[in-house]
């Protein structure tokens, strides 16, 4: 017998049927003999809805009050969920993240798990039941409701199954597995029987959208097995491992993107240390994460200093620039918000040569100029134009040879 958590996103449980379909796999499970605890999203477009309802009544929701609405939607799910099992014969009990005792920072909005109390899970899994639990969302040292940001249901299911040590933890979605690249972009791409970790850490950070990042940190840190499956098939999905055969590794594992990314730019400002500091301090003062940066020095004795952001930070980003250049007395500030980020990741890449030229020469004859360029031990990043998105990434996907065999 095997302890299991299962997450299931928004649209897994997005109307009554799609909620009893889940109650009869989860059933399955447990006529098996298996342990399960369950975490759920808010069902599908719950959370926007919720999100148009505050901002209907405050332009700018107070984050506390903001987390407490948001909250709900989850516990809606919980509560549902629970009812189709208890309907089918399945013995289930439903906990918001304060009854789970997930404790949480305060940092509303995109609260951290600190520290999960499981005594009270184990003890219903002894029962018999089946625990569901409420992703997003924990309580903080004072009571107050905390939510995790988007996609924090992943989150949750990852850190409930570490707390709990369970066999595994299995990711539900819309999509049947990790792919090579967006199948909405390119038809051809192909599902991955496994990927390692730090592949899927580098595909969540650069875009891919199956799983959230933190969750991916999380499984990596407690050696939680990971596996993503669909919700409205069978298969057996993806796994997400550490185990990593160098002399099976593919040179590339997939190309990731994403679209919401901006470009600052701040032109002549001195060139001595402690500036790029400077900058970046003042941009981390109002929480926002930087992503790639590029430095330039000059021959008069200034530097451009180059970096990216989530496009949503753009506006709070040039505001702080403009502030930072009029006290460094800086030639000028520029920036884009019409860019994208495609990457190429693979472990592969750690025993061959030539995939940063190959890369570039693929974009170079499709007429794609490059703007920025990052790289790590098993990836390389691109800032290019966003019209160049699907062209991008077409190319690559083809070049490195991912597409399904014929």
């Amino acid at each position: 017998m095997a302890l299991i958590v299962q997450k299931y996103g928004g649209t897994s449980v997005g109307n009554a049927e799609r909620i009893q379909a889940v109650a009869e796999r989860v059933k399955r499970f447990r006529g098996q003999g298996h342990d399960v605890v369950v975490v759920v999203s808010a069902m599908s477009g719950v959370t926007d809805s919720l999100i148009k309802l505050a901002k209907g009544v405050h332009s700018e929701p107070p984050a506390r009050e903001l987390d407490a609405l948001l909250a709900t939607g989850e516990q809606q799910t919980i509560a549902l969920l629970s009812m189709a099992l208890e309907k089918i014969g399945c013995p289930a009990r439903s906990y918001t993240g304060y009854q789970a005792r997930i404790r949480t920072d305060s940092a509303f909005g995109k609260a951290r798990i600190m520290q999960i109390d499981e005594k009270r899970i184990h003890e219903d899994l002894k029962k018999g039941l089946v625990v569901v639990v409420a992703g997003f969302q924990g309580v903080d040292e004072d009571g107050n409701i905390t939510t995790l940001g988007r996609g924090g249901s992943d989150t949750t299911g990852v850190a409930l199954a570490a707390a709990l040590k369970a066999d595994e933890c299995q990711i539900y979605t819309d999509v049947d597995g990790v792919y090579t690249t967006d199948p909405r972009i390119v038809p051809q791409a192909r599902r991955l029987d496994r990927i390692t970790f730090e592949e899927m850490l580098e595909m969540a950070s650069l875009g891919s959208k199956v799983l959230q990042i933190r969750s991916v940190e999380f499984a990596g840190k407690y050696r939680v097995p990971l596996r993503v499956l669909s919700s409205f098939e069978e298969g057996p999905g993806t796994l997400i491992t550490y185990e990593e055969n160098e002399m099976e590794a593919p040179l590339i594992s997939g190309i990731a993107f994403n679209r919401d990314e901006a470009k600052l730019t701040i032109r002549g400002v001195p060139d001595k240390p402690g500036i790029a500091a400077h900058i970046l301090g003042e941009i981390g003062k109002v929480n926002i994460n930087v992503d790639m940066i590029v430095q330039n020095v000059g021959a008069d004795g200034t530097t451009d200093f180059t970096f990216t952001v989530h496009r949503g930070d753009y506006k709070k980003s040039m505001d702080v620039l403009k502030r930072v250049s009029q006290e460094l007395k800086a030639r000028e500030v520029t920036g884009d918000d019409k860019i994208v980020k495609i990457s190429v990741i693979g472990v592969g890449m750690r025993s061959h040569a030539g995939i940063a030229s190959q890369m570039f020469k693929t974009l170079a004859d499709e007429g794609i100029n490059i703007q920025m360029i990052s790289t790590s031990e098993i990836k390389i990043s691109v800032v290019v134009e966003e019209k160049y998105l699907e062209l991008g990434v077409r190319a690559l996907h083809s070049a490195f040879g991912l597409e399904k065999p014929k």
